[in-house]
């Protein structure tokens, strides 16, 4: 018999049980399709990710209080109430630093927040310095908190888009209304446009303010520099991390009680947590294959039992070991991968309606669209293999005397 034949012979066997052929392939199905989903969710995810760093800049250089990660020029061990707005102001009129052009400085926490149509528990951000301008962040109707306002202790709110909507409705503009943070009257001046994540589910307020009237203290959670250039980042790090140094009073990078991260780092700690997530996930969504693969064998073997005076007589006619072994190998193969067709359908579909209900941009993950189609031929071969080799060490004469 041909190939063609054999696979002709295959396929009608198979639809003789439609049901038990149905079932056999479910656990390939979910298997495959899951894999799908997950890593198309993972490369999404981790692409969103990227995005929003990128869009900060590329010449942005962030600076945390306390412990790094490893990988860090500059980074030790200390607490998260080292950074002062000092600092920036520091790094912002310090001769010794000629490779920056701009600083800002953030203190965030999270606080309950009302108006006369709502209220909710929102992230509150005090900020001073170029703030939206290193962060990118525009505005769609309003202004700006200035220095000014800093140097007033200004009571004013610039509200992200999302938190506007929450506070005073969907197209309202809340300019010139008053919302209350935790317990203090503040006016509306602004409200930013879209940039997706957490910036647009943020209350922008003065940094004075925050510290002094809204939380009382006196750190800061993070500085921001932008260097004057790209090729310029590193000096700039190394300008920044010797200045604050000098002013913690430490004598080398490994006593640092503060961090410095460039665009370039965080890109690659997010890479690093996606892709080893994905990869979690997509590990165990890879033992229901397995599974399927057992499922595959214990079916097939139920068939050689079943058709053991069919294999006697084919034996007895002529046929040879390798024409029986490749008949179920065969019919093993057509079982997985067939399933596997149905489960990359089932994962593209599921991993479009999930990208776009979180608003990660939609990915078509080719390459383990690629890998499924192969895992499914080789599940089908490695668990249909041992099937295939006990129906050709039948002998002909015990296998039409079976019953």
């Amino acid at each position: 018999m041909t190939l063609i034949e054999i696979f002709e012979e295959s396929i009608s066997v198979l639809r003789t049980n439609k049901m038990r052929t149905a079932l056999s392939t479910l656990g390939i199905i979910i298997g495959i399709g899951s894999v799908i989903t997950l890593m198309t969710l993972g490369q999404a995810s981790q692409q969103s990710v990227r995005s929003r760093i990128q869009s900060l800049g590329a010449n942005l250089l962030t600076v945390r209080p306390g412990s790094s990660q490893q990988g860090f020029l500059f980074g030790g061990q200390g607490s998260n109430t080292t950074l002062r707005y000092e600092d920036a102001l520091a790094i912002q009129n310090s001769q010794r630093v000629n490779t920056i052009d701009s600083v800002a400085a953030e203190y965030s926490s999270r606080t309950q927040i009302s108006s006369d149509k709502g209220n909710t528990n929102a992230s509150v951000a005090g900020i001073a310095g170029n703030y939206f301008e290193l962060r990118n962040i525009t505005l769609s109707v309003g202004s700006e908190i200035t220095e000014e306002h800093n140097q007033i202790t200004a009571k004013t709110a610039v509200l992200g888009p999302e938190i506007s909507t929450e506070l005073f409705g969907e197209g309202v503009n809340p300019v010139g209304e008053t919302i209350n943070i935790n317990g203090q009257a503040f006016s509306v001046i602004g409200v930013t446009k879209s940039k997706g994540g957490n910036l647009d589910d943020m209350i922008f307020v003065p940094l004075q303010t925050a510290q002094k009237i809204l939380f009382g203290v006196s750190h800061v959670s993070t500085v921001y520099v932008g260097a004057k250039s790209e090729d310029g980042m590193e000096a700039a790090r190394n300008q920044l991390g010797y200045l604050l140094l000098e002013r913690h009073r430490k004598t080398s990078p490994e006593e640092a009680d503060f961090s410095i991260f460039s665009q370039e780092d965080l890109l690659e700690t997010a890479s690093e947590v996606t892709a080893t997530f994905t990869a979690l996930l997509t590990g165990i969504a890879a033992i229901s294959l397995i599974v399927g693969g057992i499922g595959i064998m214990n079916i097939m073997l139920v068939t050689v039992t079943e058709r053991t005076t069919e294999i006697g007589l084919r034996k007895a006619l002529g046929a040879k070991r390798k024409t029986i072994i490749t008949q179920f190998l065969m019919e093993s193969v057509v079982l997985t991968i067939s399933g596997g067709i149905i489960g990359v359908s089932l994962g593209l579909i599921a991993s479009h309606f999930l990208t776009k209900r979180f608003s990660l941009p939609s990915i078509i993950s080719w390459e383990s669209v690629g890998l499924a189609v192969i895992v499914s031929s080789v599940i089908g071969i490695v668990f249909g293999l041992y099937p295939a080799y006990k129906a050709s060490k039948l002998q002909p004469i015990e296998a039409l005397r079976y019953e």
